[in-house]
């Protein structure tokens, strides 16, 4: 293989080889020709079974081969071709420029990127990086990953190029923004800085350890793409773009003299007057595309003329460096209103003289001065130089002995024909001198193609000097502005100008960039003595003309009533001026030399070469000759064009960048030039972009519909006749191309609307839907000026969305394998794959509020009734499930809970028709589940009491809003028998206190789990909802009710089997019914009161009711207690004055005291009873849970037993109290108010009048027993008593 970068330098039998890869044979194959089209996999085995017998199928497989090689050869002549127009464009752009406008594109991910990248965040949650985050963020990444990284939608548009890293960031962005907005506030920590930080993280995480995003040090032409491009990254991109090798390049690159400024620029001349020809005689034979209208046929003329005249005026306003700008700011002013860019019109705008200004600098050198010997050589010695008609320098003194300077001199002159002159002087050393002493001279005429390099001239020396020899070194350098192309001298006689034969010195000018002149001049003279503009001239080789004197070889400058003609005096200087003049002229004929014509055709012919014999040589000898001398003008540039821009586009979107299918800017500059400089219809390259933009979104990449917007608004434009610019011409072909495109435009942009998920994956390219939506509104409009009416393209795009929704729900149910499951599956597991399809279908509409919403602003209608056809599929599975279910079960209602609650919160799909459908199915449930839970519960108490053994339990109704409750279908509740209240497992950590029995407790959490179940449904109508909470407050008003009455006669049938003496002690059932009771009043308060004024008398008489029965139960306790005192008091009752038994008692205990000591009677009775009260109180303070209960309940005992206790003694106020009597009275008096006082009853309780007068009595008695007994009261005393209180 040939290095390119050497290639010139290689010998011929390796450019033969190379030679042989370029063209191909007819039969002979190629090794980087354009990839065959794909074959039929069927043709290997049909040709393997035919092989056996030769057949004509055969011989067609053979031509179907040699078809395709020569296919494969003409496609690749064609890009050759193509090329070198490219590659002239170019070279000398005159039209374009690269634009620096453009939106800068984003480095594209790829496949390997993505995976790089799940798996950094992976790792990230996995806890394997060193970042630092809490719980929110990791939350935040969760669902990142979860959602959208993990999406096929993400991985189809990496695949189809439409993905940059900034597209994943504003993603994340997006989500995070809604996240950290709903956080609390923080004191001292903004929002935005949390979002900062947040972005931080997430840029750490996408990095990893080393960014896979950087491109290595060394860019690839697909990583600079999006910057301004040099000429040589130009080339380079095209050869990638078209197939062609760095060789055919470098080839094409000398062959053209693509680095010659004045060859692109004749080039370009030639081309204009090509096209001027063409048109001209297409314009005579009306030879026109079919238009719309005939009278565009006039208006196509002008517009062609318009065009050329342009380019005209774009190539004539290309500066000319130092030379001719006057006369091109003149020439254009006149050209305005001129017919100079009239083409057809053959008058001229005639150059002066003054228009044609030349500047040269000239450098002279003087470097030494040799034979000088009439000075001494301590004689001091200098010279001068000067240009005439301008300033003179001097150089350094030196010695004569070393007459050496080196000194350089510069000089401007406006003279083609400059006169140098040199002097050399000596000092004088007479004291009248005046003046120097000139010791010799020279006078020199350079030109710009004189010689540069030092050289010895005579100079002339004065009359009688001995230095007949002297001679001085110098240089002359004299530049060749850039606007002379040619100068030297010639002969020449025209009819015009230069009448006279003779030799003169000429410069071929370019005042402009289309004008050329060539002017004669002579010595000293700044202005041309004549000039000849070549504009319209032929030059040609001609044969010598025996009538003229002087001059060998000839050639001359033809035109319509004009012939220069011109000699030179050898072949190479007549060649050149030839090459130079055939510039100037832009003609499109090549001159050839006879000689070197009958070189290469020896047979005759009319053949057009290079006039560079090198590089003619090699291209001839690589098959490039006919590609670069190809006449532009005779190509189809619009068919050209549409394989270029195609090709140009996929390459494009194989580069490394998400381009959505805009050009990069050095793209768009070289297609621009192209379309100007070889006159492609504007509207042809947009609908051909069109096209081809249309065909790669229908293969999968990703388009921005932007730029589809905007080629299709210049072809609408075009086509209806409503240009910025002015009515053009439309073709017929134009107009139907455009038609079908625009069809074919709107059934693109349909079915992007319909898959707006999969087109537009979270709201990515981002505005893409957006654009979308307004491109199909600019598409449906009948012509460029007449707005569509709204509901029209309201009515498209709900057509669309209709088939959205059933595109979303099919892929949906794909993606959840519901189709293959649901058929066979049991009702259970029927109705799981209902849920998780349910959880799927909020997921996705709650996706589309998020990422599409704000593209259907105009119709947010639209976008809901979208999401009621997508339920509404959705209901079918639904609905088939739920049929499928058992009856009387209650699984399905986490269904209803998961659809309401993402239904109601929406503004347009609250109680829209699948939510009214979800209602209308689960309404029927509910009340029937209510129902059969009121039928259990009533069932519950009445078998629960009946077996009520009224041990207390731990309690949890308390602690039940605070816990997460599992589901009511969930619980062990097996509707409609349900058995006794289990407590669950879960909810041991909650047991804090004794509390009520376990039917009462079963009861109330009965009623509040199915009262917090039913809440949680948010049922969305607000008259059900409303029926639904007033009659389960009613139901648990009635539950209590029973319970409490149920409650109240247990008490009374318990109590009545209690004993009555100090032995009782308050069972802890009792306590256990009276916490029942204190139970339902504080469940009342959650359970049965509602808001309304009506439902409140419910409420009331519970309420009411419990108190009641409170009351009862406390007076029915007090009466028991009481009753025990009572006892007690009927034992000391025997011991009253007058009976028998208390004169026997007296007599026994004096008898037998005479003999042995009688103990007296002791305190057991008033210490039984006070024991029996204390640890009675004991037990209430200890398992009855209402403190205001429990001092009620003390008031009454209290205030009972002093009146039990004065009633006693107000029977015996004419007795005398036994002593014994007295001492148990004192005791249980004293103990009892202490006891109660204790437990905290009031002083105005305690201290009563009842307490008063028992207090008195007491006390009486204690002194009347003082003086006739003083021992027998043993130190019992009411005094004591009250030094207590004291």
């Amino acid at each position: 293989m040939l290095d390119p970068s050497s290639s010139e330098e290689e010998s011929d039998e390796l450019l033969e080889e190379e030679r042989r890869d370029l063209l191909v044979a007819a039969g002979g194959g190629s090794p980087r020709s354009l990839p065959p089209p794909p074959r039929d996999p069927r043709g290997r085995e049909a040709g393997a079974a035919r092989a056996a017998s030769p057949s004509p199928s055969v011989l067609s497989e053979g031509r179907e081969e040699q078809e395709r090689l020569q296919r494969e050869e003409r496609e690749k002549r064609l890009r050759l071709q193509l090329y070198v127009f490219i590659a002239r464009c170019i070279a000398h752009p005159f039209n374009a420029k690269q634009p620096t406008d453009m939106a800068r594109r984003q480095q594209k991910l790829n496949k390997q990127q993505l995976q790089i990248l799940k798996e950094r965040f992976q790792a990230f949650l996995n806890g394997e990086t060193q970042i630092v985050a809490d719980e929110a963020f990791c939350n935040a990444v969760r669902s990142y990953y979860e959602v959208f990284l993990k999406s096929d939608r993400v991985a189809r548009m990496v695949h189809s190029g439409g993905c940059s890293a900034n597209d994943f960031r504003d993603v994340f962005k997006k989500n995070i923004e809604k996240r950290v907005r709903s956080l609390p506030e923080i004191d001292g920590l903004s929002k935005e800085t949390v979002l900062s930080s947040w972005l931080a993280k997430y840029d750490a995480i996408y990095r990893g350890e080393e960014d896979f995003c950087k491109q290595p040090n060394r860019m690839a032409l697909s990583a600079v793409s999006e910057l301004i491009l040099s000429k040589e990254q130009l080339y380079e991109m095209f050869q990638q773009i078209l197939g062609i090798k760095k060789l055919e390049h470098q080839l094409i690159y000398n062959a053209c003299q693509l680095d010659n400024g004045d060859e692109q620029a004749a080039q370009i001349r030639r081309e204009l007057d090509g096209t001027t020809t063409i048109g001209r005689t297409n314009g005579k034979e009306r030879k026109f595309p079919k238009f719309v209208t005939r009278e565009m046929e006039n208006m196509y003329i002008e517009s062609w003329r318009s065009s050329v005249n342009l380019l005209m005026a774009n190539l004539e306003s290309l500066p000319v460096s130092k030379g001719g700008p006057e006369f091109k700011l003149q020439k254009l002013k006149r050209s305005q209103n001129s017919a100079f860019l009239d083409i057809g019109d053959e008058n001229e705008v005639q150059l002066s003289k003054s228009d044609v200004v030349l500047s040269f600098t000239i450098e002279i050198v003087i470097m030494e001065v040799q034979g000088l010997k009439s000075v001494a050589p301590n004689r001091i010695v200098y010279c001068t130089m000067e240009v005439e008609g301008g300033e003179k320098l001097q150089t350094d003194q030196a010695e004569a002995s070393r007459p050496q300077w080196g000194t350089q001199g510069d000089f401007t002159t406006t003279h083609p024909r400059p006169i140098v002159k040199v002097k050399l002087f000596t000092e004088s050393t007479g004291v009248l001198a005046l003046e120097d002493k000139e010791l010799g001279r020279v006078v020199l005429y350079p030109t710009s193609n004189s010689p540069k390099s030092p050289d010895l001239h005579k100079m002339i020396v004065p009359k009688n000097s001995q230095d007949s020899d002297l001679k001085i070194k110098l240089a002359v350098r004299m530049d060749k502005p850039p606007h002379m192309k040619h100068c030297g001298y010639l002969y020449a006689l025209g009819q015009k100008v230069w009448k006279r034969w003779k030799k003169r010195y000429f410069v071929l000018v370019q005042v402009s960039q289309y004008t050329f002149a060539m002017c004669s001049y002579r010595e000293k003279k700044s202005e041309p003595q004549e000039l000849m503009q070549l504009e319209g001239y032929t030059v040609d080789y001609t044969a010598p003309h025996t009538g003229l004197q002087g001059g060998r070889m000839f050639f001359n400058a033809v035109k319509e009533g004009d012939t220069v003609i011109f000699a030179s005096d050898d072949e190479q200087d007549r060649i050149l001026w030839v090459q130079a003049m055939y510039r100037a002229t832009g003609q499109s004929y090549k001159p050839i030399p006879a000689s070197q014509a009958q070189k290469i055709n020896p047979k005759g012919g009319n053949v057009n070469a290079d006039t560079t014999p090198l590089y003619t040589d090699r291209g001839q000898k690589h098959g490039m000759d006919e590609f670069i001398s190809a006449n532009p003008c005779k190509f189809d540039h619009a068919s050209l064009f549409r394989l270029l821009q195609r090709q140009t586009l996929d390459h494009r979107l194989n580069d490394s960048y998400s381009c959505l299918g805009w050009f990069s800017p050095g793209q768009v500059f070289v297609l621009d030039e192209y379309c100007a400089r070889y006159g492609v219809r504007g509207c042809h390259r947009h609908l051909c972009y069109l096209n081809e933009l249309i065909e790669h979104s229908e293969n999968g990449s990703v388009i921005d519909p932007t730029l589809l917007h905007y080629s299709f608004a210049f072809c609408a434009s075009h086509v209806h006749g409503n240009r910025p610019d002015g009515i053009g011409t439309v073709s017929v072909e134009e107009k139907e191309r455009f038609e079908e495109i625009k069809d074919r435009l709107s059934s693109l942009l349909e079915n992007q609307i319909s898959h707006f998920r999969y087109c537009f994956p979270f709201g990515r390219p981002e505005g893409a839907l957006k654009a979308t939506l307004s491109l199909l509104e600019r598409v449906l409009m009948k012509d460029i000026a007449t707005p569509i009416p709204a509901e029209e393209v309201k009515k498209v795009v709900r057509k669309c969305l209709e088939k959205a929704a059933l595109v979303n729900y099919t892929r949906l149910t794909e993606y959840a394998k519901i189709e293959e499951t649901m058929n066979q599956a049991t009702p259970a597991k029927k109705l799981e794959e209902v849920l998780h399809l349910a959880e799927l279908c909020i997921e996705v509409l709650q996706q589309n509020e998020e990422h599409h919403s704000e593209a259907f602003a105009w119709w947010p209608e639209l976008l809901a009734e979208h999401a009621e056809k997508f339920l509404s599929l959705y209901s079918v599975d639904m609905d088939s499930a739920l049929e499928a279910q058992p009856q009387d079960s209650w699984d399905s209602f986490p269904l209803f809970q998961l659809l309401n609650n993402a239904l109601r919160n929406d503004t347009f799909l609250c109680n829209g028709k699948f939510h009214k459908h979800l209602q209308e199915i689960f309404v029927p449930m509910v009340v029937r589940y209510i129902d059969l839970m009121e039928s259990s519960i009533a069932q519950s108490i009445h078998r629960g009491l009946e077996q009520e053994s009224w041990q207390p339990v731990k309690s949890i109704t308390n602690s039940l809003p605070n816990v997460a409750l599992p589901k009511v279908p969930s619980l062990p509740l097996n509707l409609p028998q349900i058995p006794s209240f289990t407590t669950p497992t879960w909810m041991t950590s909650l047991y804090d206190s004794t509390n009520g029995s376990a039917t009462s407790e079963d009861l109330f959490w009965k009623l509040d789990a199915l009262q917090m179940f039913v809440f949680d449904l948010h049922w969305p109508e607000p008259e059900f909802a409303h029926h639904l909470e007033q009659r389960l407050k009613l139901m648990a008003t009635d539950m209590i009710e029973a319970c409490v009455k149920r409650t109240r006669i247990a008490f009374e049938i318990k109590l009545q089997k209690t004993n009555k003496s100090t032995d009782l002690r308050i069972p802890s059932s009792l306590c256990t019914m009276f916490n029942v009771l204190v139970d339902a009043k504080k469940q009342t308060a959650k359970l049965c009161i509602l808001d309304a004024g009506q439902e409140q008398q419910y409420h009331s008489k519970i309420d009411d009711l419990i108190e009641e029965t409170v009351k009862e139960i406390i007076s029915l306790l007090v009466s028991k207690v009481v009753s025990v005192l009572e006892g007690v008091l009927s034992k000391l009752s025997r011991y009253d004055e007058g009976t028998f038994f208390s004169s026997l008692v007296s007599f026994t205990v004096k008898a037998a005291a005479k003999y042995v000591d009688v103990p007296k009677p002791g305190m057991d009775l008033a210490d039984t009873y006070i024991m029996f009260v204390r640890q009675n109180q004991d037990i209430l303070r200890e398992k009855v849970n209402e403190e205001m209960y429990i001092e009620k309940l003390f008031d009454q005992w209290y205030s009972s037993s002093m009146k039990v206790i004065c009633m006693w003694l107000a029977d015996r106020l004419d007795l005398q109290l036994h002593i014994y009597q007295l001492k148990t009275l004192i005791k249980i008096v004293k103990k009892t108010y202490r006891d109660f006082r204790l437990q905290g009853v009031l002083e105005g309780t305690l201290n009563s009048k009842t307490y008063d007068t028992v207090h008195s009595r007491l006390t009486v008695e204690e002194a009347t027993v003082s003086v006739t007994d003083a021992g027998g009261l043993q130190g019992i005393t009411m005094k004591d008593s009250d030094e207590e209180e004291g």
